[in-house]
């Protein structure tokens, strides 16, 4: 099999640069516990202080790492009113959750928490009597608005939106940018992207991406045409955690059966017309599911292109994918 770190490089993105750079803008900084890039064009006005004040206003609705927090509070059992980032990120949790048949599920929180990948860091190597106990605390049906209060079916029920915030975030800024006339943009987080119109002279928005299966051939490269797009990948390769006893602890849990166990399934790169919070969601419910589910799932999304980076039973990289371009 080829090395590990081939399946680091999956994720990472080269934009081309426009020729024409009068009327551009380059921003670039730290945000949501991972780096940004964000280029647009159609002037030359710096929104840094606005970007920057839409990344708080994102991360004190939905953050679990800031303890006074709208999803901190709530997740504590106080009756706080939500704000709109927080309602438009749970109904969209809730519509995915269903599509998905509950493999999307941002109540798998408590289970994040005893694995040791939430904000306290703990490291609990969990007995099957333990999850257990926790799994009466997850499933989204679980959890509802009433007006501007959300209600829990048990003050246990620990919701947690970290994988479909980023998503989330990158959509607040298209929005900013829509609202001020600017329709030519490439908006890039951790990884995950939301474009907008051409990088300038009509040209498209093409990422490259380093191709694991495919690396030691024409450069290593996949070219994607992510003009008007977004695109979001999840994966376990970087995110995970050995206990004492040598057990592997992966970040994507399967709210199903509440394991973090480690499968065949690598990598999930999803792209679709949607919001990106969308395909973040779906990225991370297509991890959950394993490789046949998530086959089974996207035979009947004609909307979503994939790229899905597995090993067969010989131990070998392998890519199941339906780009169109």
């Amino acid at each position: 099999m080829k090395k590990t770190l081939l399946f680091i490089a999956i994720i990472a993105i080269f934009v081309g640069c426009s020729e024409d750079t009068s009327r551009r803008v380059d921003l670039a900084g730290s945000v949501f516990g991972t780096t940004y890039k964000i280029t647009y064009l159609d002037t030359d006005i710096n929104y840094q202080k606005e970007l920057d004040s839409l990344f708080e206003m994102t991360n004190n609705s939905v953050s679990t790492y800031i303890p006074n927090s709208i999803i901190s509070k709530v997740n504590r059992g106080e009756n706080v009113p939500i704000d709109t980032i927080f309602s438009e990120v749970l109904q969209k949790s809730k519509r995915i959750y269903k599509e998905t048949n509950g493999f999307f599920d941002p109540t798998v929180g408590s289970l994040v928490n005893a694995y040791g990948f939430g904000p306290a860091n703990s490291k609990i190597n969990l007995t099957q009597k333990q999850i257990d106990s926790i799994m009466p605390f997850v499933g989204l049906d679980k959890v509802r608005a009433e007006g501007a209060i959300i209600q829990k079916e048990h003050p246990n029920i620990y919701l947690d939106f970290n994988s479909i915030a980023k998503g989330s975030g990158i959509d607040i800024v298209a929005r900013f940018f829509d609202a001020k006339g600017i329709n030519n943009y490439l908006i890039e987080i951790g990884g995950e992207i939301r474009t907008k119109g051409v990088k300038g002279e009509g040209k498209p928005w093409v990422i490259q991406v380093v191709n694991p299966v495919d690396a030691d051939n024409s450069g290593g490269f996949k070219k994607i045409n992510l003009s008007n797009k977004s695109m979001a990948t999840s994966g376990n390769y970087r995110k995970f955690r050995v206990s004492d006893n040598g057990t592997k602890y992966v970040h994507t849990i399967n709210p199903k059966t509440g394991k973090a166990e480690e499968s065949n399934l690598l990598s999930a790169s999803i792209i679709g017309t949607s919001d990106c919070a969308d395909v973040d969601a779906y990225a991370t419910a297509i991890m959950a599911m394993g490789l046949e589910k998530a086959k089974e799932f996207l035979d009947k999304r004609s909307d979503l292109e994939v790229i899905l980076i597995y090993t067969d039973e010989k131990n070998q990289l392998q890519e199941y994918t339906n780009l169109k371009n």
